[in-house]
This record gives structure tokens, C-alpha cells and sequence, in this order.
């Protein structure tokens, strides 16, 4: 029987050493299901503890805050197993008041996660207890998958926050350089009609200086009318006057008609206190 080459040896050892390879992932694979099926709800019980229980009673920063918070105690003793002082907290430390004690359901949490309260050297604490330990990576576990997703919500918001803000203050200063510019258009037109106004006055005053106040006028005027001389008409005592037809009323209040100037009887003439009555006859000084 021939005997196996040493390529033969060690391709035979490469398909054991895959084949145990292969072994052990499907059995991590498994181990990890059955785990996984194990804390379901267990899982469920951390997502119920910290929405509702912790997000939504409590203002956004300071719910992340506090989650925050457990995250960096449950590190603390994942990355330092064996060290007491990362296993503990105060509640009445200032911080720790703020951020689990005061706040809805971030001391739940902590318990959930396996921190009972002791008094040590007659001081309150919350100290982990090692039994715990799978209580608490399955905490950590929920506490990274809800501030990734509520981390990358609040950026979001902050940053819609931020462009509307700066969309605000590049209106407000659009406006505001609108507002200087028809300030400055205002002015600048007010001083254009200034200088236009304060030129028309000078062009008419120096019109007014150049023309001569003994300049006669460019259209001769007309010769006005010569009065008209009253014509004088001269009558005496014995002048006969003519008589007129009609009914009249004479001076010494008799009454005549017609009939009586055709009979000859015509009433004595009036005689003025002078001789000679001057009438002005208008008919020589019309044109």
C-alpha cells in the first residue's frame, strides 16, 4: 500500500481543520439563536422600560442624557469586570440625582439591569450585582440600538433647526439690505430733485437779470378815443317847437291828445329860467 504524500497530509488536515471551523460557527450560530429566542423577552421588556418608560415622560435632552449615562455605568463594568468602584453609584450625587433619581424610569432601568441598593458605610448606593451580567449586556445592547436611532433623529431635528434658523436670519437681512437701499434710493432722489429745483431757479433768475426794465413792449398800443363835444343847440323864447303826436300831460297839468295839435292848439312852451338851453348831442362823437 503506497504510502499518502505530505500534500496529501496537509490538504487532509485543511478539510478537518475547515470542517471543525464550520462546526463551530454553526454551533455559535445556534448557541446565539437559542440565546436570542432565550431573551426575547427579556429584550422586550428593556424596549418597553425605555419607550414609554423613560423617552416619552421625560424632556427629549434629558431622557438622551440619562441613557447616556446607564450606557457609560454598564461600559464601566463590561470593560472593568473585576473592579468594585465601577459597580457602584450614589443617588444622592448630584449628577446621578439629576440624570437617574429625579427623571421617570431611568432607576428602573438600572435595577432591570441588575443594580439593587445597598448601604455601604452607612451611605446609600446602587450596587451591581454579578448575577446580573447577562441583564445587563442585553440593557447595554437596547441603550446603543435606541440612542443610535434617537441620536441620528435628534441631528436631524437640530440640523432642520439650524437651516430654518439661518434661513430666518438671511431674510431678515435681505430685508434689512432692501430696507438701506431704498433709504439710500430715497436719498439720493431727493437730492436730485433738490439740485433740479435750485438749478430751475437760477436759469429764471438770470432770465430775469438779462432783460432791461425800460424795454418798451413789442406791440404798439392804440390812440384812444378823442371825447366826444357836446353839440350845443341854442333856443329862445320865440323858438317854435315842433309837436309831437300822441297824449301827453303838460306842465300845468292839462291833458292833450293828438286832436288838439291837429286843431292848431298847441300848450305854451316850457321857458327855463335862461334863455339859451345848451343839449348835448352824442351822435357827433360816435364813430
Amino acid at each position: 500500500m503506497a504510502q499518502p504524500s505530505q500534500s496529501d497530509i496537509a490538504a487532509a488536515i485543511e478539510r478537518r481543520v475547515q470542517a471543525e471551523r464550520e462546526a463551530a460557527e454553526a454551533n455559535a450560530a445556534l448557541r446565539a439563536q437559542r440565546e436570542f429566542e432565550e431573551t426575547r423577552d427579556k429584550r422586550q421588556e428593556f424596549r418597553r422600560l425605555v419607550d414609554p418608560g423613560i423617552l416619552r415622560p421625560n424632556p427629549r435632552e434629558l431622557a438622551l442624557e440619562s441613557l447616556i449615562t446607564l450606557k457609560m455605568l454598564a461600559e464601566n463594568i463590561v470593560a472593568h469586570p473585576g473592579e468594585d468602584k465601577y459597580k457602584k453609584f450614589k443617588p444622592t450625587n448630584t449628577k446621578i440625582k439629576r440624570v437617574l433619581v429625579d427623571p421617570k424610569g431611568t432607576l428602573e432601568y438600572a435595577v432591570a439591569m441588575g443594580f439593587r441598593p445597598e448601604v455601604v458605610d452607612f451611605q446609600p448606593f446602587y450596587v451591581f450585582n454579578d448575577r446580573h451580567k447577562q441583564d445587563l449586556e442585553i440593557g447595554l445592547a437596547i441603550i446603543h440600538e435606541v440612542l443610535e436611532r434617537e441620536l441620528v433623529k435628534q441631528e436631524r431635528d437640530e440640523r432642520t433647526k439650524r437651516q430654518a434658523k439661518e434661513a430666518e436670519e438671511a431674510a431678515k437681512e435681505k430685508l434689512k439690505r432692501q430696507f438701506l437701499d431704498d433709504r439710500k434710493s430715497t436719498a439720493l432722489r431727493g437730492e436730485r430733485e433738490r439740485e433740479l429745483r435750485e438749478a430751475r431757479a437760477a436759469a429764471a433768475a438770470r432770465r430775469a437779470a438779462s432783460q432791461t426794465p425800460d424795454e418798451p413792449s413789442s406791440q404798439p398800443s392804440s390812440p384812444s378815443p378823442a371825447p366826444a363835444t357836446p353839440r350845443r343847440v341854442r333856443m329862445t323864447a320865440g323858438t317854435r317847437t315842433r309837436p309831437m303826436s300822441g297824449t301827453g300831460r303838460t306842465l300845468d297839468g292839462r291833458v292833450v291828445t293828438a286832436a288838439d295839435d291837429a286843431d292848431g292848439e298847441v300848450p305854451p312852451p316850457y321857458h327855463p329860467r335862461e334863455d339859451v338851453l345848451e343839449i348835448e348831442d352824442d351822435s357827433e362823437g360816435e364813430d
